[in-house]
């Protein structure tokens, strides 16, 4: 089976590295492709948030590299399945990231916390409503707190 993504849009930001903190702080600009018109973000300026689906091109150490290691290398924490982390690292390179939009342009967005580096390919776009949020508690291991700790 093959198949293939295009670029929808390319997240614009001044951070040039994926480092693993501190996005709280990055305002990004998701700007869309030239082949996607400007009609697509027509409604999205009444959405607080969305989810963006973005292609990690910039990712190393991809399968068939590890498929389980210590988060962040950190041996304290468990070693754990690619399955049971967010790490960039992923088979497909493919992350997700739920971001809070500023404002809304004719063929841009911004947003905050968007956690993608300048010049990353965008495969997707989803509006965050109320009822796609995670049903019931969440349970997550004590390690995942810690992780996240200067994440945002």
């Amino acid at each position: 089976m093959t198949f293939q993504l295009r670029p929808v849009a390319f997240i614009r930001n001044d951070r040039s590295e994926a480092l693993d903190d501190n996005w709280d702080e990055i305002e990004s600009t998701v700007e869309l492709a030239k082949d996607v018109p400007s009609e697509s973000l027509r409604g999205l300026e009444t959405f607080s948030h969305v989810e963006i689906i973005f292609f990690a091109d910039w990712a190393e150490d991809v399968p068939p590299g590890p498929w389980h290691r210590h988060p962040r290398g950190n041996p304290d924490w468990p070693d754990v399945g690619i399955f049971a982390q967010r790490n960039k690292d992923r088979p497909n390179r493919l992350l997700l990231s739920t971001v809070q939009i500023i404002d809304v342009a004719e063929r841009s967005f911004r947003v905050r916390a968007l956690d993608g580096i300048d010049g990353t390919p965008v495969v997707d776009i989803k509006p965050v409503f109320s009822w796609t949020q995670p049903r019931g508690e969440l349970k997550v291991p004590t390690w995942s707190e810690q992780l996240g700790l200067n994440y945002f």
